[in-house]
């Protein structure tokens, strides 16, 4: 089974943080607080307190972002082609090496974690300067040596918060292997130094590295649906992304995986989900082809939607994300080759796309990036960059 080197968190957050952006299409910005057509995969701590109407632990309220904004870059960008809709990459500076990141908005700070040794992470107070703040674990939990011997780094990391504390789930894994598991750690706060509680493992493929699974257990994305069930997306090449339930403590909740979408069998390259909410859709979002190859990377930002967690998802064109649909979203450039494993932040009534992307200027270093998102008048997303 061909591997990847990992997927990302977001969160939504509301009010206290003036975006450091510049207007680039004149729009309407519902308020945070007051926009019922929108809710969040999950919520980050720090709105939790403030969000408002709509909002609930780990499932709620609301941010909503219809119109283009930031401090963008002169190269890079999309327009929605007939509406005022025009979206750019934001102007990052700082420590940018990542790969697989997500961001969580909580406790007066960004946070980023990514793969790499005990997931790496970085913060940031204003969304655009970033600097490094160690690793989530100063050593692997101790299950990981007997189900994935020979995993070191730990990768595509997720945190979100509900039931009181905040979650967080990674890969273990290898690469061109399928023996893979999704790991579990809680904490109740993300104050410097974290302490994360081990919860252990949520799933497995190909246990004691025997090849018995189509599937593989890494990408994990929690999220709460709008009737407050938990649930994760995960999955990378094979046959594709599978959901699976958990239960109010984040721990799995049942056998059943349901499928989200597939490749053919010529081309399996998916991987990557994530999923969000924006009603009356759910979103999911997958990266196509190949990453971790440095500028030689293609991977590319697809999406469908269904009005059911369960789908089935459809793409801009009707096809079936399950047949290999999905609306191309963002793809790479000369410069940045191959853009992947993405998540939508929704911060001070805005909604950005985090994601890696290959600097050809740099050696095909991963690097961080993060653009803004507009949704045009069918609803669909439109993403700045690459």
């Amino acid at each position: 089974m061909t591997k990847r080197s990992p997927t990302r968190c977001t969160r939504v957050a509301c009010g206290g943080w003036t975006a450091p952006v510049l207007v680039v299409a004149a729009v309407s910005l519902p308020s945070c607080t007051a926009s019922p057509d929108f809710v969040a995969v999950e919520l980050s701590a720090s709105a939790a307190g403030r969000a408002g109407a709509g909002a609930s632990d780990g499932g709620g309220g609301g941010a909503s972002s219809q119109g283009g904004w930031g401090g963008s870059e002169t190269t890079g960008g999309a327009s929605s082609g007939g509406t005022d809709l025009v979206v750019s990459a934001l102007e990052l500076s700082g420590d940018l090496e990542a790969h697989d990141s997500c961001v969580i908005e909580a406790e007066g700070r960004f946070t980023l974690f990514y793969t790499g040794p005990g997931i790496r992470m970085k913060v940031s107070d204003d969304l655009l300067v970033w600097e490094e703040a160690g690793s989530a674990f100063a050593e692997n939990p101790a299950w990981i040596a007997e189900r994935v011997p020979d995993a070191t780094e730990l990768w595509a990391p997720d945190v979100s918060f509900f039931g009181g504390v905040y979650h967080l789930y990674y890969a273990a894994s290898t690469f061109g292997s399928g023996r893979s598991c999704i790991g579990h750690a809680t904490t109740e706060s993300l104050a410097m130094p974290i302490q994360w509680v081990d919860r252990g493992a949520i799933i497995c493929s190909d246990p004691d590295g025997v090849d018995v699974d189509d599937w593989d257990a890494i990408d994990p994305n929690a999220l709460t649906d709008t009737d407050g069930t938990r649930w994760m997306v995960f999955g990378s090449f094979g046959s594709g992304i599978k959901l699976l339930q958990l239960d109010s403590s984040g721990a799995r909740a049942s056998d059943e995986l349901h499928p989200l979408a597939a490749r053919s069998a010529d081309n399996t390259a998916i991987q990557a989900a994530f999923v969000l909410y924006r009603a009356p859709y759910y979103y999911l979002f997958v990266s196509f082809d190949y990453c971790c190859r440095g500028v030689s990377s293609d991977d590319n930002i697809r999406a469908g939607r269904a009005t059911d967690i369960l789908g089935p998802y459809v793409d801009r064109d009707g096809v079936p994300m399950l047949d290999g649909g999905g609306t191309l979203l963002l793809a790479g450039n000369d410069r940045w080759r191959g853009v992947g494993a993405n998540s939508i932040l929704s911060t001070g009534g805005r909604d950005y796309n985090i994601y890696h992307s290959y600097d050809a200027n740099a050696a095909g270093r991963a690097t961080l990036r993060i653009s803004e998102v507009a949704w045009d008048p069918e609803g669909w997303p439109l993403l700045g960059g690459p």
